[in-house]
């Protein structure tokens, strides 16, 4: 393996584990997969793109603009969708529907706004490339690599050495005991999912500045959701492994194979980890309610 396939392999895991990061946050408190984060990830980038980058305010204001608007559309999702459900139901019937619903209508929008059009990202960098011993490395993918893992260790941070961290453990690990316990969960859950949009808007953006922006960018959600599956729903850490394995076997198959082979590859690594350890490389067996 080469080193530019490598670091390619790097960037490309670095986006699907910000994707993952966020189905496994909502799984680790609900015990569900929210199918709304891709239509998140798609409104946030378009978004970014016609506040800011369209007007040339350059990449920390892109990249900001669409990771808040993402925990603000997760914000929107949680109180217009899965609150009430939690409130009112406990079917897993309604989870799914709901985050099936709420996608869809995010992905409404934003093809009725925008239609079936390309949209790219102005070039951020003066230089495009550098080279690295004898790889030649976009700049766009070492930056993605680097604000991704400062991202991914601050919110280590926040779970393992902070008050808020401990909480969403709680409530995690018990939703109703960590409530006897005087902890917020309604608060806790809103968290997570800002937490998770905020990640899902910063993946988003970056996958229109790495490919292109359009209404179908969402359907790359599936990335993040094989990393989940690869690593263990449910574990932060796992979905991380999962990710940079994917990103880097897509790397190695769309350089000798192609995308086609790349693609089916990815499903199929997923479909051998259900077959011969289903809970993941760092996950337990936990049953999912959709």
């Amino acid at each position: 393996m080469s080193l530019q396939i490598l670091l390619n392999g790097i960037s490309t895991g670095a986006v699907y584990s910000l994707i993952a990061i966020g189905f496994a946050l909502v799984f680790n408190i609900l015990k569900f997969s929210n199918f709304s984060h891709g239509a998140t990830m798609t409104a946030s980038a378009f978004i970014a793109y016609f506040l800011v980058a369209s007007r040339g305010w350059g990449l920390a204001p892109t990249l900001l603009c669409s990771a808040c608007s993402g925990a603000v559309i997760g914000l929107i999702g949680e109180f217009i969708g899965f609150r009430r459900i939690l409130l009112n139901h406990s079917a897993p019937t309604y989870f799914f529907v709901s985050s099936i619903t709420l996608g869809t209508l995010y992905e409404g929008l934003v093809t009725l706004k925008t239609g079936t059009n390309f949209y790219v990202y102005p070039n951020f960098f003066d230089v495009a490339t550098v080279k690295i011993f004898d790889a030649v490395v976009s700049k766009e993918n070492i930056i993605i690599l680097a604000i991704s893992a400062v991202a991914l260790i601050i919110l280590a941070f926040i779970i393992q050495k902070t008050s808020i961290g401990r909480q969403i453990r709680a409530v995690s690990f018990d939703r109703d005991t960590a409530k006897l316990m005087g902890i917020n969960s309604t608060l806790i859950i809103q968290v997570v999912f800002a937490i998770s949009g905020f990640f899902g808007g910063l993946a988003g953006c970056f996958l229109g500045i790495k490919f292109t922006l359009t209404s179908t960018l969402g359907s790359l959600v599936v990335k993040g959701f094989i990393s989940s599956v690869i690593g263990g729903l449910g574990s932060l850490t796992g979905a991380v492994i999962g990710a940079m394995l994917l990103g880097i076997m897509e790397a190695l198959f769309l350089s000798f194979w192609g995308s086609g082979w790349a693609t089916i590859a990815s499903f199929a690594l997923m479909l051998v980890f259900l077959l011969v350890r289903p809970q993941g490389i760092a996950g337990s067996n936990v049953q999912e309610k959709a």
